[in-house]
C-alpha cells in the first residue's frame, strides 16, 4: 500500500484549506460586522466575542448552517442566559439601529433582537427579500416606521412578533399571503386602520394578538374560519360594528378578548356556549340582553361584560355552568335576582347596575 508523504508547506495549505471550509462566508463576515456598527452595547457584552475571521466558531448569539457555514441565525436576547459551566451572563444595554446591511445574509432563518429597549429606527424594507426567514422577533425596543410592505414575500414566515415598539402605520395587505404564518403579536404599538378583511387566509394561526394599539373598522368575519386559532386578542383598540356569531363556533378558541373597543349591538349567545375559557367583552357598547345560552360544557376562567349598556335579568341558565371563576357584570342596566350560585362572589362584580338584588347585595 503507498505511503503519502506531505511537506510541511503541503500540510499547511491543507490545513488553511480545511479552516477556510469551516468558516463563515467573508460576505457574511463584512454583513456581520456592518449590522454590529450600528448598535452600541454600553458594556463589553455580547459583542466582545465578535473577534476574528470565523463568525460561525463562538460568536455570542449567532449560529450557521452545519453544511453551507452561512449564517442562519441571530439571536440577541437581553436578560441572563444560564449555563452549565459558566457564571450567569447578563448582556448589557443595547442602543442604536438594525442595519440594511442585515439582508446580505441571504440564508438567514431566524433573527430575534428582544427586549433592548433603546434600539431604534425602522425595520429595513428589505428584510422581505430574506426567502428563508422563518423567525422575526423584534419585540420589547423602540422600532418605530411600519412593517415592510412586501413582508407577504416570506412565504416561509411561522413567526412574526414586533410587540411592545412604536410602529405605526397599517398592518401591511401582503401579510395575508402568509399562509404558513403560526404566531402573530403586534400588540402595544401605534398600528392604525383596519384589520385586512382576509386575515382568515393564515389558516395555519393559532394566536393572533393585535391589542394595545388604534386598529379600527368591523372584526373581519374571515377570522371565524382559522380553525387553528386559540387566542385571539383585538382589545384596546378602536374596533366597532357586532362581534361576529360565529366567533363562537371556532373549534378550538380559548381565550377572546374584545375589551376597550367600541363593539355594539348584542352579544352573540354562541359566545356563552362555545368552548371560549377566557372571555373578555368590558368596556364596549354591546346592548340588549346577556342571552340565556350557558350549559354544562361552559368552563370559564373569566366573563367580563362589565362597562357596557346590558339590560334586564341574569340568566338562570348560568347557575348550570360546569364553572366560572372571575366574573364581572358591573357598569351596566342589568336588573333581578343575583343566581344563589354567585351569592359568595364579591359584590363588586355586580355593582352599579340598576336594580340587581340577591346576595352578594341588598336582598330583593
Amino acid at each position: 500500500m503507498a505511503v503519502l508523504w506531505f511537506t510541511p508547506l503541503t500540510l499547511l495549505l491543507l490545513l488553511s484549506f480545511s479552516s477556510a471550509v469551516r468558516s463563515c462566508p467573508p460576505s457574511d463576515l463584512a454583513a456581520l460586522l456592518d449590522f454590529k456598527s450600528a448598535l452600541h452595547e454600553s458594556h463589553d457584552g455580547i459583542f466582545k466575542s465578535w473577534t476574528g475571521t470565523d463568525c460561525c466558531s463562538n460568536w455570542r448569539g449567532i449560529s450557521c448552517d452545519r453544511n453551507s457555514r452561512r449564517v442562519a441565525e441571530i439571536s440577541l436576547r437581553a436578560g441572563p442566559v444560564y449555563t452549565t459551566f459558566e457564571k450567569p451572563y447578563r448582556p448589557e444595554y443595547i442602543s442604536g439601529y438594525i442595519s440594511p446591511q442585515i439582508c446580505k445574509l441571504t440564508y438567514l432563518s431566524s433573527l430575534i433582537i428582544t427586549d433592548w429597549q433603546g434600539i431604534s429606527g425602522e425595520i429595513p424594507p428589505c428584510i422581505s427579500s430574506l426567502s428563508f426567514l422563518r423567525i422575526i422577533d423584534l419585540t420589547g425596543n423602540r422600532i418605530s416606521g411600519t412593517l415592510p410592505a412586501d413582508i407577504g414575500k416570506l412565504r416561509h414566515l411561522t413567526l412574526l412578533s414586533a410587540a411592545d415598539n412604536l410602529i405605526a402605520g397599517e398592518i401591511p395587505a401582503t401579510l395575508t399571503r402568509l399562509t404558513g404564518l403560526m404566531h402573530l403579536d403586534l400588540r402595544n404599538n401605534k398600528i392604525s386602520g383596519p384589520i385586512p378583511l382576509n386575515l382568515g387566509q393564515l389558516q395555519m394561526l393559532s394566536r393572533a394578538l393585535l391589542s394595545g394599539n388604534q386598529i379600527s373598522g368591523p372584526i373581519p368575519a374571515s377570522i371565524c374560519h382559522i380553525y387553528r386559532l386559540v387566542d385571539l386578542d383585538l382589545s384596546n383598540n378602536h374596533l366597532s360594528g357586532p362581534i361576529p356569531e360565529d366567533l363562537g363556533r371556532m373549534a378550538v378558541l380559548s381565550t377572546l378578548k374584545l375589551d376597550s373597543n367600541r363593539l355594539s349591538e348584542s352579544i352573540p349567545a354562541s359566545l356563552l356556549g362555545s368552548g371560549i375559557s377566557e372571555l373578555n367583552l368590558s368596556h364596549n357598547m354591546l346592548e340588549g340582553s346577556i342571552p340565556d345560552a350557558f350549559g354544562g360544557s361552559c368552563y370559564f376562567t373569566l366573563l367580563d361584560l362589565s362597562y357596557n349598556n346590558l339590560k334586564g335579568p341574569i340568566p338562570k341558565s348560568m347557575s348550570s355552568a360546569s364553572y366560572i371563576g372571575y366574573v364581572d357584570f358591573s357598569h351596566n342596566h342589568l336588573c333581578g335576582p343575583i343566581p344563589s350560585a354567585y351569592s359568595n362572589t364579591d359584590a363588586s362584580s355586580f355593582a352599579y347596575n340598576d336594580c340587581l338584588c340577591g346576595k352578594p347585595l341588598k336582598a330583593c
